[in-house]
């Protein structure tokens, strides 16, 4: 019916679950009007439908592609992938497709007008070097966004085959928003080779590691917008996962400029973990005011309070704590144990600390308090503390970062941590 049609545009949005073959036949048919297609959406691709002459044509016309698949063994995408010609696509999205090179290198070659770019959940078979992608890369002066995920981490001999002889980088003028999962060393190849000056947003995510050694990294972010006038820093523990978000002020709101996230199941290996990261991978901070720590699962209590202290330590310009009801219990008895010079090497800044439900705390973590205000107050940097009674419900809600690799919606706005007497 395709053919007694008139010759009108062709969209084709189809979600296959659970990777059945119904509905391939038809797929292949709109496909073979190649000229008309202009937009491709294939939730649960099969394979046999990539192995198909039908995602060999050309497609003039092709401005939006998304293609996912869940199987097991997915084919290679070969040179011959959309015929290699793709000039109108604008936004690409690949999940859990093998993409190698030279395939990607011609597609994106084809495509001057991409301003999207979406390689996620690559499985294995589909690492190419990050020399190869950044090359790829070159003609995309209108690009965006970039989004780069792995499914699962790359094995230690792919880590280890890493090089850091970087040649000169490649300036990227319009990119504004860079997300990746994946292993820090794959992360530093790519943004050691790449420069991005009008960088508003970056969200991170690094498979379970305890040793972070990143200064690619940190030149990468301190080069661009991402780190100018940042207020106020958020820390979420949520499940398998830690994660460690800056903002900056914009009117009455708070936008989301830098998100990273570790996963690891141990406790204390993600505070660990962020603690290295802090110290390691962040330019100084000399803007940023407030603190936010916040549980969203019940740690062990009986964590170390060095781990706590070394995650506060780069925070010199800190002067607002806010607290949950959980963490108060783990980070009081760390402050307590701040004498000496260290009394004011870690948050010497600090003015205010606020947290909820006074009333539950035990009595040795108000003691730890105390102690802590009376030893801040004879080294003349006093503190003072403000409580959210129990009785009254938070006025805002909890906003909880997390990876987007379905990237889409505002930045903007973010909620606050918690409500807290005076805000």
């Amino acid at each position: 019916m395709l053919y007694v049609w008139p010759a009108l545009p062709i969209l084709i949005d189809v979600h296959i679950p659970n990777s059945r073959q119904s509905g391939v036949t038809n797929i292949i048919a709109a496909l073979k009007r190649h000229d008309l297609v202009c937009k491709i959406k294939i939730w649960g691709v099969p394979n046999s439908l990539l192995k198909s002459p039908a995602v060999k044509l050309p497609f003039p016309e092709l401005t939006h592609l998304t293609l996912r698949s869940n199987e097991v063994n997915v084919p290679v995408i070969q040179d011959s992938f959309l015929g290699g010609s793709v000039p109108r696509l604008q936004l690409p999205e690949f999940r859990g497709i093998p993409f190698l090179f030279p395939a990607l290198g011609k597609l994106l070659l084809s495509a001057k007008d991409l301003v999207t770019f979406r390689l996620l959940e690559i499985p294995n078979s589909g690492i190419s070097s990050p020399e190869l992608i950044v090359t790829s890369l070159s003609a995309l002066t209108r690009l965006q966004e970039l989004s780069i995920s792995f499914r699962s981490p790359r094995s230690r001999a792919d880590r280890e085959r890493r090089r850091r002889s970087l040649s000169r980088r490649l300036v990227l003028p319009s990119l504004t928003e860079f997300y990746f999962k994946g292993d820090s060393e794959y992360l530093e190849d790519i943004v050691g080779r790449i420069d991005a000056p009008a960088l508003d947003g970056v969200s991170i995510t690094f498979f379970n590691q305890l040793v972070f050694d990143t200064p690619l990294l940190r030149d990468f972010i301190s080069r661009t917008e991402v780190f100018q006038n940042l207020h106020r820093a958020d820390v979420f523990v949520a499940g398998s996962c830690i994660n460690f978000t800056l903002f900056r002020r914009e009117g009455m709101a708070d936008r989301r400029m830098l998100e990273i996230g570790i996963s690891s199941s141990v406790a204390e290996w993600q505070l660990s973990s962020l603690a290295e990261f802090c110290n390691t991978s962040l330019p100084p901070l000399p803007t940023l005011e407030r603190l936010n720590i916040n549980e969203f699962q019940w740690w062990r209590s009986d964590m170390e309070s060095s781990q706590w202290l070394e995650l506060l330590h780069p925070f010199v310009a800190v002067r607002d704590l806010v607290l949950s009801s959980e963490v108060v219990c783990r980070v009081a008895p760390a402050l307590r144990e701040l004498t000496g010079d260290m009394l004011t090497e870690v948050l010497p800044a600090l003015r205010e600390v606020f947290f909820r439900d006074h009333s539950c705390l035990p009595g040795p973590i108000r003691e730890a308090f105390a102690q802590f205000i009376a030893a801040r107050q004879l080294s003349g940097h006093p503190v003072s503390i403000h409580v959210k009674e129990a009785d009254k419900q938070p006025t805002t809600g909890w906003d909880v970062p997390r990876w987007r690799e379905n990237v889409g919606g505002s930045r903007t706005a973010a909620t606050s941590v918690c409500s807290v007497a005076g805000e």
